[in-house]
């Protein structure tokens, strides 16, 4: 018996100090990780407005209404993460930075900024997570799949597999179809966006 209780009083020692261990390192690890995160998502909104000088949250932004707006246009299997003022060096608005989750990946969510300057033209995008196929899906992540949206105004991007032949149609990544899909959606969910809220509501002047 007193084997049993001095096992067991081990045990919980040994608990409480693996508890304590998990708990000092998360406590030193998420500031850094919180501060590279932060840093990922600054890069990123440089790569697709490379002439802004700052960025700042849009304070009208609201998840809620966002996903509503998204679901009404019948874009069900993305959401809207972050919408940021893209400003130039006078503090002047160029545009807006979206970050969208896309849920209808391969593999997974795919998430990336999408910046749109305030005529509604796409500057580009930049993935800041995907873990599509290798040699498939993983191909969304290169330049020149994502060329293909920069430059262009359009209310909607679509995808074709026999080449593109007007400025709004996307090459799809051979074998990688939902991938191109997802991708696609999710520019077109930020395009919604957009047009619904940040341009066509007038509520961010």
């Amino acid at each position: 018996m007193k084997k049993m209780l001095r096992d067991a009083f081990i045990l919980l020692v040994i608990t409480l100090i693996a508890g304590l261990s998990l708990g000092f390192v998360y406590e030193v690890t998420k500031g850094p990780i919180s501060v590279q995160k932060e840093k990922a998502k600054t890069e990123a909104y440089l790569e697709v407005f490379q002439d802004a000088g700052s960025f700042e949250a849009d304070s009208m932004f609201s998840p809620d209404q966002a996903q509503s707006a998204l679901e009404q246009a019948g874009l069900t299997g993305v959401s809207i993460q972050e919408v940021m003022k893209a400003l130039d060096q006078n503090q002047e608005q160029l545009g807006y930075v979206i970050t969208v989750v896309s849920h209808e990946g391969y593999s997974g969510d795919i998430t990336f900024s999408v910046g749109i300057k305030n005529d509604g033209t796409v500057n580009g995008i930049s993935i800041l997570s995907i873990s599509e196929t290798a040699g498939l899906g993983m191909k969304a992540n290169t330049e020149e799949f994502k060329a293909q949206f920069a430059g262009v105004n359009t209310s909607k991007f679509e995808y074709t597999k026999s080449g593109a032949t007007a400025e709004n149609q996307i090459d799809a990544i051979s074998g990688a179809t939902i991938t191109t899909n997802a991708i696609t959606n999710g520019v077109n969910a930020a395009l919604e966006y957009f047009n619904l809220t940040a341009q066509g509501g007038g509520q961010n002047e």
